[in-house]
């Protein structure tokens, strides 16, 4: 199986630029919007569009990661060997009142996003969030809609998308595996990378 690529280093950055243009226009006088990443690549788009948004508005906005691996709906479903990687969360920085955009790399069924709502909220009450993810890939389970969408990418529900980002994977870019021919829709969608949930 050959992963496809369907993003390169040039169209990553594009969509990024895009992604901040448009925070920037549907936000003006951003001094109550703040950025939250979802951990681990959601994290790290999301301190790009920080470098993006601070260049385009002038000024820069809080920024803040939180790993969402207990707010997780299927915790008490993994075997005892998939037990979630978790990381600290940093929100150094008031939500209430703001406007949070929450980060996030993949867009699927919604529950990773679903999640990463529940854990904002343990610590503040944002007058609103919205929503940026790299691919929209669809597929969802929850009515979740992105605010801003870099690619929407339409995909088999067997097959994976995955994103890799220089500094956690060394290379940017964003590519569909095909979904193995002998397995099932369902068997392949239950073998998703965490970020893609």
């Amino acid at each position: 199986m050959d992963d496809k690529v369907v993003l390169s280093h040039d169209d990553l950055r594009k969509a990024l630029v895009r992604i901040a243009h448009e925070i920037v226009e549907k936000n003006p006088g951003a001094d109550q919007v703040a950025l939250v990443g979802i951990h681990t690549r959601g994290a790290v788009l999301s301190e790009r569009l920080h470098a993006l948004v601070g260049e385009l508005g002038g000024s820069q906005v809080p920024l803040g990661d939180i790993d969402i691996s207990f707010y997780r709906d299927d915790l008490e479903r993994r075997e005892p060997l998939q037990a979630p990687v978790v990381h600290a969360s940093h929100l150094d920085f008031d939500l209430d009142g703001r406007t949070v955009i929450l980060v996030d790399d993949v867009l699927y069924t919604g529950r990773t996003v679903r999640a990463g709502i529940d854990a904002l909220f343990d610590y503040g009450r944002p007058s609103r969030v919205q929503l940026a993810v790299l691919v929209d890939r669809g597929h969802r389970e929850l009515p979740i809609r992105p605010d801003y969408v870099g690619k929407n990418l339409p995909t088999a529900p067997g097959e994976r998308v995955n994103v890799r980002l220089e500094e956690v994977d060394g290379a940017d870019e964003v590519a569909i595996v095909p979904a193995p021919a002998e397995a099932s829709p369902a068997a392949s969608a239950g073998a998703e990378s965490e970020e893609e949930r």
